[in-house]
């Protein structure tokens, strides 16, 4: 199994803050701090090595972007994924996803094509080794790098958004069912891009959504 990854904070170039912000969205995002966990600031500068200011902005900013929960009396978690909140997150993946695929597909070089095969390949290679940290890092990779591509900084930022809603949840869910036996939609992917075929592209994009969603709900519903 893939080893957490080591804490951002001394990356050269970036101030502290932005490198708090970084690594405790990372956190956020693959899982590492889990639905429903309290998070407290005494508790963050020890895990991350990091002064109390930067843990609060830190804080304040994810807070705002929905990724964490306010819930009083200076208590801060990671919030807790229910139905309606899955209806919402796939009404709104469905709404932009398949979009900033139609987009990037107009703009994918070769060169950006084998990126993000490459990211494929080392994504199948987590599926084999049971590495969950790997696949959910890999996944987003391979999502993230795809949605660069559509030059479309604002609809790729509410997706971006959107994946720390559901991030939390998908590791246990992984831990829960195991590998997934479903088509590789990523290929599919890869085959359209290369294509210069947008709607495949989209269609690939929007069966992944839908087939990532249904997982997480049956999990959940698992849990």
């Amino acid at each position: 199994m893939m080893e957490r990854p080591p804490t951002m904070v001394g990356k050269a170039g970036l101030p502290a803050h932005e490198l708090v912000y970084r690594r405790l969205r990372e956190m956020i995002l693959f899982g590492e701090l889990a639905p429903g966990q309290p998070v407290t600031i005494q508790g963050l500068t020890e895990e991350l090595q990091a002064g109390m200011t930067p843990v609060r902005e830190a804080l304040r900013r994810l807070t705002a972007e929905g990724a964490l929960d306010f819930q009083g009396n200076r208590r801060i978690c990671v919030p807790v994924l229910e139905g309606n909140d899955l209806e919402q997150l796939l009404v709104a993946r469905n709404a932009l996803e398949p979009e900033l695929a139609r987009r990037a597909t107009a703009r994918a070089t070769a060169t950006d094509i084998a990126a993000l095969a490459s990211i494929d390949a080392a994504l199948d290679t987590a599926i084999r080794d049971d590495d969950v940290f790997g696949y959910l890092s890999q996944n987003y990779r391979f999502h993230a790098g795809l949605y660069a591509l559509a030059n479309a900084p604002i609809l790729s930022g509410m997706v971006d958004a959107l994946w720390l809603r559901f991030g939390p949840s998908l590791r246990g869910v992984l831990k829960t069912l195991g590998p997934s036996d479903t088509p590789d939609l990523h290929k599919a992917l890869l085959t359209a891009l290369a294509q210069r075929d947008a709607e495949a592209a989209s269609r690939a994009i929007a069966q992944d959504v839908a087939q990532g969603m249904t997982r997480l709900r049956d999990g959940l519903i698992q849990a």
